[in-house]
């Protein structure tokens, strides 16, 4: 008898030491993490577009990165580390395809993730996979207020389809699916981690299936990132760029497209950076066809994210004649992918 009693004191004991052992390990990691995790306040607007976002720190001497959004719309965001110091950051580079961007503050020695010891592969976390979701969600956090942490479960490993299907995103890689709400307003650029701090990814942006209602919460693997984040912070990136793109001089465009070609008037450009908004859509237009509406948010146009009416301009007067066009546009909370093709000349 006392030997049984004996055993399942052991038993017992055993069991909460290893509890408060694992409660202690999620404790160092959050200590460990949050100060990696920075508050990104940039450009907001209407259509209840929030100004304010998260980063995560790749270097001691203030690399950033976050996701592509309009909060960096501005020629500078404002960038608050953990201690409540404040920074002016610039855009260093960006790949739209992959939701991503890299900002740089000023400042030195700095806590970071180190992207050498990061996973390469998806295969570093599985379904199962306990995990800790850092974020200044809901702009919790302005100055040395701690973000949220969050704990849940990686449910499923998988493919985003961009702009097909039920969720519209210019990602289309793989991701994690995780067993909580991470993916709220200012989230998206906070990171995801294992119980013990290291580094599986960056948060994406909140998305709605069209067809459900219903609401997903991913999580980009910085496997997908990390070589990119290297090429712009080394300066050794730059984008892909289409040779017939370039004008040479002396070179005549036969044709240049604007926005009011498929029928999509915007918004006076009165701002060095006005908002792609459309104001009105022409009666009989592809625009009316495809289902556009007055005050629709052009976001993306192709693979190029749309910070301006200046800059959909630009992307529009690079197009040729019978070229497919996707446009992404902002209708309230929902992001909807149509085609339009553009007219051979004096189609109009």
């Amino acid at each position: 008898m006392k030997q049984r009693l004996l055993q399942s004191c052991l038993f017992i004991l055993t069991i909460c030491v290893g509890s408060n052992a694992h409660a202690q390990s999620g404790v160092e990691s959050i200590a460990a993490v949050s100060p990696k995790v920075v508050k990104i306040f940039g450009a907001g607007g209407g259509q209840k577009l929030h100004a304010y976002g998260s980063g995560f720190l790749v270097s001691p001497n203030g690399h950033i990165v976050t996701v592509w959004s309009h909060i960096l719309d501005g020629d500078t965001v404002n960038v608050v580390l953990h201690d409540g110091r404040r920074y002016q950051g610039k855009v260093l580079g960006a790949e739209p395809p992959l939701d991503m961007a890299v900002l740089k503050i000023e400042a030195e020695n700095l806590p970071y993730f180190d992207l050498a010891e990061a996973p390469s592969s998806l295969g570093s976390a599985s379904p199962g996979t306990r995990v800790l979701a850092f974020s200044n969600a809901f702009k919790v956090a302005t100055g040395d207020e701690p973000v949220t942490v969050m704990h849940g479960v990686i449910s499923a490993k998988t493919s985003l389809a961009a702009r097909r299907g039920s969720f519209e995103s210019p990602y289309t890689g793989p991701v994690y699916v995780v067993d909580a709400i991470t993916n709220n307003s200012g989230a998206a650029g906070g990171v995801l981690t294992t119980r013990d701090g290291r580094l599986l990814g960056m948060l994406g942006k909140e998305l709605r299936n069209t067809q459900t209602n219903t609401w997903l919460n991913y999580v980009m693997p910085i496997s997908e990132l990390k070589e990119t984040i290297e090429q712009i912070v080394t300066g050794n990136f730059s984008k892909r760029r289409n040779p017939d793109d370039e004008e040479s001089p002396g070179k005549m465009r036969p044709r240049r497209y604007d926005a009011v070609d498929f029928g999509i008037v915007t918004i006076p450009d009165v701002l060095n950076r006005t908002p792609a908004y459309i104001d009105r859509i022409l009666p009989g237009s592809q625009a009316e066809k495809v289902g556009l509406l007055p005050n629709d948010l052009i976001l993306f146009a192709g693979d190029n994210l749309v910070q301006s009416c200046k800059l959909l301009r630009e992307d529009l007067g690079r197009l040729e004649a019978n070229d497919v066009l996707k446009l992404v546009v902002r209708r309230g909370d929902t992001l909807i992918s149509v085609e339009v093709v553009t007219p051979r000349k004096g189609e109009e």
